[in-house]
């Protein structure tokens, strides 16, 4: 018997122009374009192993063996690159995160994108990373930009899609481009209540504002992408700011609300520092926790003001990162992988 096996890391990325809203119709297109850095500081690791042992797939997340339902995402994956590439052996999936799961902090980004490039690898297959890009964004859009570094762009899927069109993001700038840091302020260490999936398609369904959203999203992100490009971290803040609270605003007129006291004192916090000179700005995405975009040299001074608001439990430092990579990939007997 032979096991193949790969493990890939990977890590979250913050949307700055946000994603929010999927098209109608096959296959997990954006229904607006985006906008992202890939953040240092949190990590996915996962390990792909295809064995012909095992009478079914598996996956297991931070030591919790998943049910069918919980991991259709990650099984429908391992699928798509076993019929791909013609294994004929079922894969065993351990992924572990260092960071809150399923609590909006990208880990679902990170979590495919390192899926996608260990399940690939582990196969000996040198797919192009746009290629593995597009595996990862069938399971979740925001992943296709996790596997690459510094600021990554993806863009709208296309208006009426069949369900077999590539779309893979791109990277725009490294990790280097622009001097910043993301101070991710955590607000709890438990899952969301709704998913980001299930939150969009209620948000499209029910907001009033949902049709001037998907109007105003492609305009500022082509604004975000040419600040970006110009090197204005002033402009790319308050951009990245109003991206973010025209997303909650549209969510929340649909009765989705992902914010509480913590994410509404913290967005006060930083508003706060604003007006104290510093420049400092805030995103959220589907959860809680609020990011604050700083200049490197403000990092210190901001983290301690944000680590003191009520109900943040612990700040990260995230400067912006690499893209995924795989770690190890072999092919050994099972008693060498063992």
């Amino acid at each position: 018997m032979s096991v193949r096996e790969a493990v890939a890391v990977a890590h979250p990325n913050v949307a700055l122009s946000k994603y929010w809203g999927k098209r109608e119709g096959p296959g997990n297109y954006p229904a607006v374009p985006s906008l992202s850095v890939t953040l240092s500081g949190m990590t996915t690791r996962t390990r792909v192993r295809w064995r012909d042992d095992l009478p079914g797939d598996r996956v297991v997340l931070d030591g919790r063996e998943l049910c069918a339902q919980q991991g259709w995402r990650a099984l429908a994956l391992v699928d798509r690159v076993r019929r791909e590439l013609g294994v004929g052996a079922h894969a065993e999936v351990e992924s572990r995160n260092d960071f809150p799961t399923a609590s909006g902090l990208a880990s679902s980004a990170s979590g495919f994108a390192a899926l996608a490039l260990a399940a690939v690898a582990s196969c000996s297959e040198a797919w192009d990373a746009a290629r593995v890009s597009d595996l990862a964004r069938v399971a979740s859009a925001s992943a296709a930009r996790s596997l690459f570094g510094g600021f990554v762009e993806l863009d709208a899927g296309p208006p009426s899609p069949r369900g077999g069109e590539v779309l893979a993001a791109r990277p725009v700038a490294p990790p280097e481009h622009l001097p910043l840091v993301v101070l991710v302020c955590v607000t709890t260490e438990g899952p969301k209540a709704v998913g980001s999936t299930d939150g969009m398609r209620a948000t499209l369904a029910r907001s009033p504002y949902a049709r001037a959203w998907l109007e105003y999203a492609p305009r500022a992100h082509a604004e975000l992408r040419r600040a970006l490009l110009a090197r204005d971290f002033e402009a790319v803040g308050e951009l990245a700011e109003a991206s973010a609270l025209a997303m909650h605003a549209s969510a929340i007129a649909g009765g989705l609300v992902y914010w509480t006291g913590a994410t509404v004192e913290a967005l006060a916090a930083v508003r706060a520092v604003r007006a104290g000179g510093t420049p400092a700005f805030a995103t959220v995405d589907a959860g809680p926790h609020v990011k604050v975009l700083v200049r490197p040299q403000d990092a210190a001074g901001v983290r301690v003001t944000m680590g003191g608001v009520p109900g943040v439990l612990r700040v990260i430092e995230a400067p912006p990162g690499a893209g995924a990579r795989v770690e190890r990939a072999q092919r050994a007997d099972a008693r060498e992988a063992s």
